[in-house]
């Protein structure tokens, strides 16, 4: 990590350095297998419906995460060729293997068409649900690629409503229906990602933004600074009143009120996160700032572990914890 007042470039954007030599391990640095952390978001609604201890159903969610992969990796490479220009003359993209010209665009086409059929055809055997929902992450993700990427603060929300497609699938792959809190959740959560990216693209590539990415000119710090408060404030809030609701109380948490323990771990998080945009210059990319960041690794497994033992073994917190019990203790 870099220290205050440095002006290098922010460790989390630096993907590349190095041209990738051999034509597999380019390939792989193509499908970004580091960005597929991303889909674990479709493992939120086997987590929150009590469905992990059935076998049956965690094949399926690995089924479903595996072909997210899949369909993102093949995007990833559409996006390659598309920003190919725009990409030659950024920083660190210009390392990509398909920028700098180590994979032909032939290459890469068939590479993601290749994918795609895999992706189709799996995902009609997982049910015609799921299959909706991958074509529609898809499609959505080229419609950004062609354009709307362009669009100012439309932009941020079509990468959140990649997230909400990914939890939709997770749930529609397991036959259960996603609670309307886990999805004002993850759009928010993923808006606020989107915004701290936005901030940490200015940051690193200044008078050079405009030419990786166009839409950079309708943003500024300051903007982007009211932006990162108002999605910051509603994130904390949407979370923490979804561990008091009634209903997660009774059907995710067993009737305890254990999933409050999860709050500080969120906060630290999201605070650490902003710390790491702010006072370090990194944030450009979630996925390395969270492989990368120990304590944002950590705060995350806690949160995880934590959110396992509240919903699978509720029985321990009852009590201090328990929704049962209000008529006795009411502080």
């Amino acid at each position: 990590m870099f220290g205050e007042g440095t002006h290098s470039m922010p460790k989390s954007l630096n993907e590349k350095v190095r041209p990738v030599e051999g034509l597999l391990p380019a390939l792989v640095v193509t499908v970004r297998p580091r960005q597929w952390i991303k889909n674990f978001f479709i493992f939120g609604p086997l987590l929150f419906s009590h469905n992990l201890k059935d076998v049956g159903t965690d094949l399926a969610a690995l089924a479903g995460f595996a072909l997210f992969c899949l369909a993102a990796s093949s995007v990833y490479i559409l996006n390659d060729l598309m920003d190919l220009e725009a990409d030659r003359l950024h920083p660190v993209k210009r390392f990509r293997p398909i920028a700098s010209g180590r994979i032909s665009r032939t290459t890469a086409l068939v590479v993601a068409g290749a994918l795609l059929v895999v992706t189709a055809a799996g995902s009609l055997a997982l049910g015609n649900m799921f299959a909706l929902l991958i074509l529609c992450y898809v499609l959505l993700n080229v419609s950004y690629s062609l354009g709307l990427k362009q669009v100012v603060i439309i932009d941020v929300m079509m990468i959140g409503a990649g997230f909400v497609i990914r939890v939709l699938a997770g749930a529609a792959v397991i036959q259960v229906s996603p609670s309307h809190w886990l999805v004002l959740c993850t759009i928010l959560l993923a808006v606020f990602l989107g915004f701290t990216k936005r901030r940490a693209e200015l940051t690193l590539l200044e008078e050079k933004a405009v030419e990786h990415r166009k839409v950079l000119t309708s943003y500024s710090t300051s903007f982007l600074d009211q932006m990162i408060s108002v999605v910051t404030a509603a994130t904390l809030m949407c979370y923490i009143l979804y561990t008091v609701d009634v209903r997660t109380v009774h059907s995710v948490a067993g009737g305890s009120r254990g999933l409050l323990l999860t709050v500080p771990l969120v906060m630290y998080g999201i605070f650490r996160y902003l710390y790491l945009v702010y006072r370090l210059e990194e944030g450009g990319s979630p996925t390395q700032a969270l492989l990368e960041d120990r304590m944002m690794l950590v705060s995350v497994v806690l949160w995880a572990v934590l959110c396992v033992v509240v919903i699978y073994f509720p029985e321990y917190f009852k009590g201090w914890f328990s929704s049962q019990n209000d008529n006795v203790r009411l502080l």
